[in-house]
């Protein structure tokens, strides 16, 4: 019986033995079937997710395209740059490296926060940087000291610099670190200390400076600290853009107009619109932009009156005062409706209804033509043609010289203007257009704004025999040239544009022109022009009577003093307009100001000196080499 038993027992156990034992013989096939799969067929996925682990992809921060003006001459460039890094892992007391290197490279308290912080962020291995930029002298030292600072390196870069700094900050622009609101798919904008442009053409051409990003395979541990590099690939760097400017007469205006507390110069060909001097006063250094500006400095910018980062050439505008007077005359001549022969006497001052409008000239200028009146810049002539030739004709000459729009310059911030017409009050004020508002407008008053860049094309329209040139600056972009413009005709008749010239030509030259004491005295350089005063408040009767000056107001309640003009005279090449902010009288202020200028750029004359990246190679080797 009991022999039975245990043969049952023994014969119950050798089921459960062999149905466990094929139970794991089973799993063993499984899990020997899924190694092989997976070391045999799906060696490669998971040799690269391996791989992914092993070796990480750095991007490499590309060299920014360089900006050069007509004759090569560079405005913004990348200079060599030095950092100083501290590597805390390598470092085992932070606080005494950082009291050796504060007596040699200044570190204040606000600087060893920032740096501690960043510490206390990031792994051990990760470097933080000490200082942005090094000096030369600086350099020598802490390389020397080295030894005696555990985890300091010295890490070499690039970093942009304007070399011609405040004189053309408002047209190249400067770079500064992204935003959040500029972060865009370009992974190369998540670099830390990589720039992109804020402003000129550093911002209008962002994308094709910065150029292409390169990237690096670095092998990195289990940690993620890195080991060693194991390819690179450098990208592209940006493309170069030559500009129109003319560094040396740049920099010459931004030092003539830098007298004054707030103005601006503009310096045009009147054939092609190459622009070949920008200028606003005041300005700003854009080099300490780039690692980020003091709070300090930035907010003593924002409430200067003088609006140091505004660029007045494209973005300021004004009343353009008698510099106006060329367009009503051509609007009135044109229409036929004004004949060249008209007269009209000037007392000092015309009265319509019950108002008095004023000439400058209290006593009057007596019997005054077209000529005379540009000349002598009458008001009451221009007053009295104006109720005939109306604000509609005026508004569509002073558009077809190119006021009261964008003219599309390559920069940003440019502004419009305004050039009312009975249209834009009625929609814009829902009221009538008023005849006294003609006669204003008619001397460049009123609602009228025009910005300086109008006022040079204004000009160039009028003495190139009325063809529609329009201004630019980029002359050469990476492969790509500008071809030389050709420009359709506005329309004007060459009698006109004759009478009109006349009449600027006497503002300098004639008995009684306006600006003739900044007339240009060196044979074959004359000028022509024409002054302006855009008047900021009125003085009225009562403030007359009391003896109230315009001299004895504030800085910013006087007089803008504009001048337009172009040279020389018996062949027009190139404008200029000059606006003074503030600044009185166009003729005692502004005139001479284009006196140096317009004389100054005809000395060197831009427009003739060839750049020789455009000379054909067959021409250097016929040449010689020579240009």
């Amino acid at each position: 019986m009991a022999m039975e038993r245990q043969h049952d027992i023994y014969r119950l156990f050798s089921r459960r033995a062999l149905f466990i034992g094929a139970v794991k013989l089973i799993g063993l096939c499984v899990l020997g079937g899924r190694l092989a799969y997976i070391q045999i067929f799906q060696n490669s996925k998971y040799q690269m997710l391996s791989e992914d682990n092993r070796v990480n992809l750095k991007l490499l921060e590309p060299i920014r395209g360089t900006i050069l003006d007509r004759f090569d001459i560079p405005l913004a460039v990348n200079r060599q740059n030095f950092r100083l890094i501290l590597i805390p892992e390598q470092c085992p007391d932070v606080d005494a490296v950082l009291d050796k290197l504060n007596r040699k490279v200044a570190i204040d308290e606000r600087a060893r926060t920032r740096i501690k912080k960043e510490i206390s962020q990031n792994r051990s291995f990760v470097p933080v940087t000490v200082s942005e930029t090094l000096t030369w002298e600086q350099l020598a030292i802490i390389e020397v000291s080295l030894p005696d600072l555990p985890g300091v390196q010295i890490e070499e870069g690039q970093v942009r610099s304007y070399p011609l700094g405040v004189s053309t900050a408002h047209v190249v622009g400067y770079v500064g670190a992204v935003s959040e609101a500029e972060m865009e798919d370009d992974p190369v904008l998540s670099l830390p200390d990589f720039r992109i442009g804020k402003s000129g053409i550093e911002k209008t051409y962002d994308k094709l400076l910065r150029g292409i990003a390169g990237t690096a395979h670095v092998e990195v541990n289990a940690l993620g600290r890195q080991v060693r590099e194991l390819k690179r690939n450098e990208g592209q760097q940006g493309e170069e853009i030559t500009l129109t400017l003319d560094a040396d007469l740049q920099h010459y205006i931004q030092q003539r107009i830098a007298q004054e507390k707030s103005a601006s110069a503009v310096v045009m060909d009147v054939h092609t619109g190459a622009i070949y001097a920008m200028n606003s006063h005041s300005s700003f250094d854009p080099n300490l932009f780039i690692h980020g500006i003091p709070a300090d400095l930035w907010a003593s910018y924002l409430s200067d009156p003088s609006n140091p980062l505004t660029n007045k050439v494209v973005s300021g505008q004004y009343p353009p005062g008698s510099t106006f007077k060329m367009v009503t005359a051509l609007a009135g001549l044109e229409t036929d409706i004004i004949k060249p022969g008209k007269r009209v006497f000037c007392p000092g001052h015309m009265t319509l209804g019950n108002h008095r409008f004023h000439c400058w000239k209290a006593g009057g200028h007596g019997n005054m033509g077209f000529v005379d009146a540009l000349e002598q810049s009458c008001d009451v002539f221009f007053y009295e043609i104006s109720k005939e030739i109306g604000i509609d004709n005026i508004a569509a000459m002073a558009r077809r010289l190119g006021l009261g729009d964008k003219l599309d310059i390559e920069i940003p911030g440019e502004r419009g203007g305004l050039i009312p017409t009975r249209e834009w009050k009625q929609e814009r004020y829902d009221t009538s257009w008023q005849l006294g508002e003609t006669v204003v407008a008619a001397i460049g008053q009123g609602y009228i704004q025009t910005t300086p860049l109008q006022l040079a094309t204004m000009t160039a329209r009028i003495v190139n025999g009325g063809k529609a040139v329009k201004p630019y600056l980029v002359e050469k972009l990476g492969q790509w040239n500008r071809k030389q413009p050709v420009f359709e005709t506005i329309g004007l008749s060459d009698k006109n544009i004759k009478i009109v010239r006349d009449g600027m030509e006497a503002v300098m030259m004639g008995k009684h022109g306006t600006a003739r004491g900044s007339k240009i005295t060196e044979e074959g350089f004359a000028m022509g022009g024409k002054t302006g005063t855009a008047q900021v408040r009125r003085i009225s009767m009562e403030d007359r009577a009391r003896g109230l000056k315009m001299e004895d107001l504030p800085w910013d309640q006087q007089h803008h003093a504009l001048f337009v003009g172009y040279a020389p005279y018996d062949n027009p090449r190139y404008v200029t307009a000059v606006v003074v902010e503030h600044g009185g009288g166009g003729s005692a202020v502004a005139a001479p100001i284009a006196h140096d200028i317009l004389l100054k750029t005809q000395q060197r004359a831009p427009h003739m000196r060839q750049i020789r990246l455009f000379e054909p190679k067959s021409a250097d080797k016929e040449n010689g080499g020579k240009s």
